[in-house]
């Protein structure tokens, strides 16, 4: 008997509301507005609930001075409102284009309108990252900030949001892994996740590569960042905590696409792994690719700020 564990029954949509339709007349014309369903899902959740808990976390490092290098917070409070401001622009435009340019270029060159529609799904945390990092550019060049200083708080600050993406990914029954006999695989709805080439019983049970992902670059490194931060001198080493962030997310990724079901568009009967880059039996997934100057950069952050 196939040792699984069935998919909860939770709904991606938290709550929803019907919008009555209003008809009324101008000028001899008639008009109608609403008669729409308004649904707020959990991933939508996710995303504001992330940047809720980011701008409190990096509210309370500019409120304790005597963490930073001098005893001075590398911005202020006023600053931070508008920081976020910048930031949901750099998650949004980033995540999307990223998700454009990275996974799908052909498929959105055919039908470049199809780029902005951003509710039919397909957001790219890579993508997002750099526009975060594009964003923290241009508000530090704003206000004349020191850029690491910056990053460093923004890093603690980060796997909260990731930690709720994933789990909003798992609700949604998205992103799953692929196909295992291990006992705490789960057993995802739909007919992709349940077409496998080893099906037990007609189950496929399935990495929850999501959980994975949640656990380890959202729980673990929120948990190992805030350490660093409130309990240790971390962030007057400036650049240990961006370092850390970095590798630590690009490590998690890329040890988890091992198990992650990758993009369907990237998988042919020579290459069934889904490899973007595929030398004989061996290759990188996308994530795996886009991970690797994460680790790069991020190694070499912590090894420059332990130097200082």
């Amino acid at each position: 008997m196939l040792a699984s564990i069935p998919f909860p029954d939770i709904s991606p949509v938290l709550f929803a509301l019907n919008i009555p339709q209003w008809h009324f007349t101008i000028g001899g014309t008639d008009f109608s507005l609403g008669g729409f369903e308004l649904a707020i899902r959990w991933y939508a959740l996710a995303y504001i609930l992330g940047i809720l808990v980011a701008g409190w976390l990096m509210r309370l490092a500019i409120r304790r001075p005597n963490l930073w290098p001098e005893d001075k917070a590398a911005f202020s409070e006023k600053n931070l409102d508008d920081l976020i401001t910048w930031l949901i622009i750099g998650i949004i435009v980033g995540g999307r284009l990223g998700y454009v340019l990275f996974y799908k270029p052909l498929y959105y060159l055919e039908d470049p309108i199809a780029a902005l529609r951003i509710y039919d799904g397909g957001m790219s945390f890579h993508g997002g990252f750099l526009g975060v990092v594009m964003a923290g550019i241009l508000f530090c060049r704003k206000y004349q900030i020191p850029m690491l200083r910056a990053a460093d708080v923004m890093a603690v600050s980060a796997p909260a949001g990731l930690l709720f993406g994933r789990l909003a990914n798992f609700i949604n029954a998205e992103l799953w892994g692929r196909e295992t006999t291990l006992p705490w695989g789960v057993v995802f709805p739909g007919y992709e996740a349940q077409t496998c080439s080893d099906a037990v019983m007609g189950l496929c049970a399935r990495h929850p590569s999501q959980l994975y992902e949640a656990l380890g670059e959202g729980l673990i490194l929120s948990v190992a960042l805030l350490h660093l931060l409130f309990r240790t001198k971390a962030l007057r080493r400036t650049g240990l905590l961006t370092g850390l962030f970095i590798s630590g997310y690009g490590l998690t990724r890329f040890l988890v696409e091992m198990v992650r079901q990758p993009d369907a568009h990237f998988q042919t009967l020579q290459n069934p792994i889904g490899y973007a880059l595929q030398l004989g039996s061996w290759g990188l997934t996308m994530g795996q690719m886009l991970s690797l100057p994460m680790l790069i950069v991020g190694f070499w952050l912590m090894a420059k700020a332990c130097k200082t």
